[in-house]
Order: structure tokens, then C-alpha cells, then sequence
């Protein structure tokens, strides 16, 4: 496919990417991003909008925000949930108008660990107290985030059985609610890059110290959730490829592991970096994390996908093209212009599909997606 798009200059950023089952229409994915505006987890009108949006802009993946596997696996007490069934529903609805404009719908399965039960980013800072909504927070070891952060329980053996099966719940949950792509949080300081990185993980059972046993439960999650949600679906994992901090998880540990998700059937590593360390400066520029996928793509011969001020068309059609990723992952610039992807198409001198609904303000020649909206 790759080939045919180069014989006939087509952007590579508008080149479908199929695997397994699901075709990606392009390569512009909706990166997960946080949105602290629901009560018990449940899916809203602002859910549906947000979302829906994207879709109608054309991107190609639409990711829901980090989904708690458990209530007490939230990053806050207003977060989006998968951990019941009464999630289902309203999660149906937003996969089905996804769908119906021609876009795929994901969903990251998150368990915040240590960095649980605390304020939406307008509320406030540090941890909820618990007579205001707040709750215990568990991890691998008893190592707080940060002094304002919650106190930590190190989870046994029962609750690290229970984050797991959590897991393979709610990804046979998401599968019911119409999901096409399944994402495995494991970046950004949550509980499993908690367990992964040894400045947050002092374990000395079988889940510490080497990295075979940091990384035993999040190999254990991917084999759970491969398991349950079968062969046709594609299994992505979110990575911080660093710590950005000496003694941390680092980009060798990152490619090591990437060889071993690859063997364990995810088709695609997500890759950012940080969150895992409070205070620590990162090097923050345009494309800043691209080079840590084009290194796990390269040296662990699995696909990627590159995240962070990804702004600009040309840009990241210079990541595709110089084969440093194989999607690329936009937040904030989809925050500001939902309909980037039909922006893009045109800087490109790419002729895209816009909605029947919107075709008198594109482009003359413009075909239509004749999708109903849902």
C-alpha cells in the first residue's frame, strides 16, 4: 500500500493503515486526553460532543480520554469509567456516531495508581481528601508521588489479581460497546509505568527489581486482554519511553520491552514520554518525542505511533515519510481546530471526503461521505 502511495504521490498521512481487521482511513489519531467532566465514570453529552467532533473532522482513530478500569483507578473523581456495565450504553452511542462518519473509535484503559484520587486541573492540586470524595490510592510500592500527592498502599498479590482482572473486564466491556481499537495505558506515571520504572517500584517479589519482573504486569495485562478480546482487533499500549531522569525507566528498557509486547501481539506502541517524576524538566519543542518512536520502530520492529506539538501538516508528513512513525497522535491542536484533518488534506493537496452536511463550505470538487450522523 505504502508503494502504491508513492507511485501515485499520495500524502502518507492519508495512506489507510490496516491491521488485523481494522483500516485506519488515515493516520491522524485523536490522542486520549482528559477531560474531568463525569460523575460514577458515566458518559455525557460533553463525552459524545468532544468526541464526536473529531470524527467529523476527519481523523482517522477518535481515542476516548483515560477510562478507569476500577473507580479507585481514576486520576480524579470526575473521570471517565469502564469499570461496570452501566458504562456500556452511553459508550455505545458515542462508538456508533463515531462510526458513522467514517472514522474508528478507541478506547485507553487506564488505572492512575498512585497518581489517583486527585482535583481536575480548574479544582485544584494534590490529593482529594477522603470526606470530599477522595480514596485510598495503591501502587507497587509505598512511594507517594509527590509531598501532596496521596499516601500509597503496595498493592499484594490479591490486588495486583484484581488490577488484571480488572483489565480484561473492561476491555470485554469496550469490545460491547462498539470499540475497534483497544488501548493499555502504561505511560505517563500511571500504575503500570509505575510498576515499570524502578524509582517508583522497590519491589523484591517477582513484580521488582529486574526488568523482567517491572515489566511482568503489564505483560500480564497485554496476554489478559489479547486473550479476551481476540485476533481481529488491534491491541496498542501507551509508552513513556523515558523518565527523563537519571536511575529511571529509559529508552534501552523501552525498546526491550516493545520486543516483547510485539511477541505478545500489540500491534502498536504509543509512544511518549515523563509523568512519572514530579518536577522534572523536559526538553519540550516541536516533535520533542518523536525520536524515541522512530528508535522503537526502528530497533524493536514494531509499529509506533509519535505524540507531542504536533502541529503543522508538512510536519508530520515528514515523520511518515522519513518512516519515524506509523500514525501520528494530536492533542492540544485538535483541541483548538477539531477539523484539522480537512485543514491538513488541503495543505497537502489531498482531495478528502468532508460530511454531506458541510460540503457547501469545501473546497469545490469536494466528495461527500454521505454518512446520516448517527
Amino acid at each position: 500500500m505504502d508503494d502504491l502511495a508513492s507511485e501515485f504521490h499520495v500524502s502518507q498521512l492519508f495512506t489507510p493503515l490496516a491491521t488485523r481487521a481494522i483500516t485506519l482511513p488515515n493516520r491522524i489519531v485523536v490522542s486520549p486526553m482528559c477531560q474531568y467532566s463525569y460523575t460514577d465514570g458515566l458518559s455525557n453529552e460533553w463525552q459524545y460532543i468532544h468526541l464526536g467532533t473529531r470524527a467529523v473532522g476527519g481523523a482517522g482513530l477518535v481515542f476516548t480520554e483515560a477510562t478507569a478500569v476500577l473507580p479507585e483507578g481514576r486520576i480524579s473523581p470526575d473521570d471517565a469509567g469502564i469499570w461496570s456495565e452501566a458504562h456500556i450504553p452511553g459508550l455505545r452511542r458515542i462508538t456508533d456516531f463515531i462510526k458513522a462518519q467514517g472514522s474508528v473509535a478507541g478506547i485507553q484503559l487506564a488505572h492512575a495508581g498512585r497518581k489517583a484520587s486527585t482535583f481536575a486541573p480548574w479544582r485544584g492540586h494534590g490529593a482529594v481528601p477522603i470526606d470530599a470524595g477522595g480514596w485510598e490510592v495503591v501502587g507497587p510500592s509505598a512511594i507517594a508521588f509527590s509531598s501532596d500527592y496521596p499516601l500509597v498502599t503496595a498493592l499484594d498479590q490479591a490486588g495486583i489479581d484484581r488490577v488484571i482482572t480488572a483489565f480484561v473486564d473492561a476491555a470485554t466491556r469496550a469490545v460491547r460497546a462498539g470499540f475497534e481499537v483497544i488501548e493499555i495505558h502504561a505511560a505517563h506515571g500511571y500504575l503500570l509505568h509505575q510498576f515499570l520504572s524502578p524509582l517508583s517500584n522497590a519491589r523484591t517479589d517477582a513484580y521488582g527489581g529486574t526488568l523482567e519482573n517491572r515489566s511482568r504486569l503489564v505483560m500480564q495485562v497485554i496476554a489478559s486482554v489479547r486473550a479476551a478480546i481476540g485476533d481481529t482487533l488491534p491491541l496498542w499500549v501507551r509508552l513513556s519511553a523515558t523518565d527523563w531522569t537519571e536511575g529511571g525507566w529509559d529508552i534501552e528498557e523501552s525498546v526491550t520491552l516493545s520486543r516483547m509486547m510485539k511477541a505478545a501481539s500489540v500491534d502498536l506502541v504509543d509512544v511518549t514520554t515523563g509523568g512519572n517524576v514530579a518536577k522534572v524538566k523536559i526538553p519540550v519543542g516541536p516533535g520533542y518525542q518523536v525520536p524515541f518512536a522512530a528508535q522503537i520502530r526502528r530497533y524493536a520492529e514494531i509499529a509506533t505511533g509519535a505524540v507531542g506539538l504536533l502541529t503543522d501538516p508538512h510536519q508530520v508528513e515528514a515523520v511518515l515519510t522519513a518512516g519515524e512513525a506509523d500514525v501520528v497522535l494530536l492533542a492540544r491542536e485538535l483541541l483548538r481546530d477539531p477539523y484539522w484533518p480537512l485543514h491538513a488534506a488541503q495543505a497537502l493537496g489531498e482531495s478528502v471526503a468532508w460530511p454531506s452536511q458541510y460540503l457547501r463550505a469545501a473546497p469545490a470538487g469536494t466528495p461527500a461521505r454521505n454518512e446520516t450522523g448517527g
